[in-house]
């Protein structure tokens, strides 16, 4: 009779479900299947949960350097607000623009002219192209094309010579039902969020580790096994919830997964968009005293545009009473502020700030107590900022939900089929739809 290997147990399951990932998808999904009974471990390479969510303390305030806006009144995410007492702050205010003239304007009208060419993709029924491609012999008058396309980069952190235009009249519409023309705000951050979906899932039995980098994934039907420094798990069946970023570096200098996913190839089609963001805490809202515009726009100040520069979008919590001033730049142009330290981005937007708003920049420095941010792009947990979709894309985040040998699933804000990409409710609802796929109920 053979002995058995010490300490092999060849049957032996750490759980009836491994979950890469503890960012919204993979949080939600784990939650609910262990509301189902299920035995939910979730792996998490960061010390912390959240993924591209994160939130940091700012003396008194919360600096977001992830996610920030609750984009529209989508249902699953409000009941999920609503169920952790979370409060919420809806954005309003003046929309300010520095001029080509370096004038300072309120400018609501321009803004939302941009969205008329957008909404002229809800009906487009040709091939898919770009958007540049499309722009190219469209009617949108050549005065305004260049802000169209800055706008166009910079939400969707994307390339417009890349992206397709069916996707952004899909998103448009899906945009629409949701009333995302409006946002909120989370008091005490976006985070919160998923730290009480990580104890919720504890409270039912689940796991949460932490600081569990996945090196390698092997499987087969009805069995996985994961492997990385800290050991090895069994489950027969897994939930990759990793950022497109990074599944597209699998099997290619990242993660090893044997046999190849299916859902990879398509994974492949899809495109990872860039983002710089910064957030400058003050100690005063210093912009209300400029001279550069009337005093009551610029307490009602929320965004302030600065097309010429980088950042060329800004913003701030005005109901809030924040001191807090953030900088975005989506898309390629994001390339030229990539991997600055936080204290070389506080100096030159200091320098920006000052001219844009006629304030002398000593003045301006005197005030900043510190400035936060996150590279997303070298981030090799994340890869990128989010999502969007190339042209001739369009059926690759669908194809990317199907299961397979019903093993693997996917989730993820890039595996959305209600075309709000790049959302932490796209993320939410593709984790709900994956954990109803394990039980057979999608």
């Amino acid at each position: 009779m053979k002995q058995k290997r010490k300490g092999l147990h060849p049957t032996r399951m750490d759980a009836d479900i491994v979950i890469l990932g503890a960012g919204i998808a993979g949080l939600t999904a784990a939650r609910t299947l262990a509301e189902r009974g299920l035995r939910v471990l979730v792996l998490e390479a960061r010390d912390r949960v959240g993924g591209r969510v994160f939130s940091v303390p700012a003396q008194q305030q919360t600096a977001e350097l992830g996610a920030e806006f609750v984009h529209g009144r989508p249902p699953e995410l409000w009941a999920l607000i609503a169920e952790c007492n979370a409060e919420t702050t809806e954005r309003d205010g003046a929309m300010l623009r520095e001029r080509d003239n370096g004038t300072l304007a309120e400018d609501d009208s321009q803004a939302e002219s941009m969205f008329e060419p957008l909404e002229q993709l809800e009906h487009f029924t040709g091939n898919d192209l770009s958007f540049t491609a499309w722009l190219v012999d469209s009617d949108v008058p050549q005065e305004q094309r260049p802000a169209v396309l800055g706008y166009v980069e910079g939400f969707n952190a994307a390339d417009a010579r890349r992206i397709s235009v069916k996707s952004l009249g899909a998103q448009q519409q899906a945009e629409d039902a949701t009333e995302s023309y409006r946002s909120w705000h989370l008091r005490g951050g976006y985070q919160r969020l998923a730290e009480y979906l990580a104890a919720r899932i504890k409270q039912l039995g689940g796991e949460v580790r932490l600081n569990w980098e996945v090196r390698s994934l092997r499987w087969h039907a009805g069995s996985v096994e994961v492997e990385g420094e800290r050991g090895s798990i069994r489950a027969p069946r897994c939930i990759v919830t990793l950022p497109l970023g990074v599944l597209q570096r699998v099997n290619a200098g990242g993660i090893s997964m044997t046999p190849e996913p299916a859902a990879l190839a398509h994974a492949r089609r899809l495109a990872m968009g860039h983002a710089v963001r910064f957030t400058m805490l003050f100690r005063e809202r210093w912009w209300e005293r400029s001279t550069a515009l009337d005093a009551e726009a610029l307490r009602r100040m929320s965004f302030l545009f600065t097309p010429q520069r980088l950042p060329s979008v800004w913003w701030t919590t005005r109901l809030e009473n924040s001191t807090m001033l953030t900088g975005w730049i989506g898309g390629p142009r994001a390339l030229d502020l990539e991997g600055r330290s936080a204290a070389e981005l506080g100096r030159n937007a200091c320098a920006a700030l000052a001219e844009v708003f006629a304030v002398p920049e000593p003045q301006i420095r005197s005030q900043l107590i510190e400035t936060y941010t996150h590279d997303w792009s070298h981030d090799p947990f994340a890869c990128g900022a989010y999502s969007y979709i190339p042209a001739g894309a369009l059926d690759a985040p669908t194809a990317m939900t199907q299961p397979e040998e019903n093993t693997l699933f996917f989730a993820g804000e890039h595996t959305d089929v209600t075309a709000h990409w790049g959302t932490v409710h796209a993320a939410l609802r593709s984790g709900l739809r994956a954990a109803n796929q394990v039980l057979g109920e999608a």
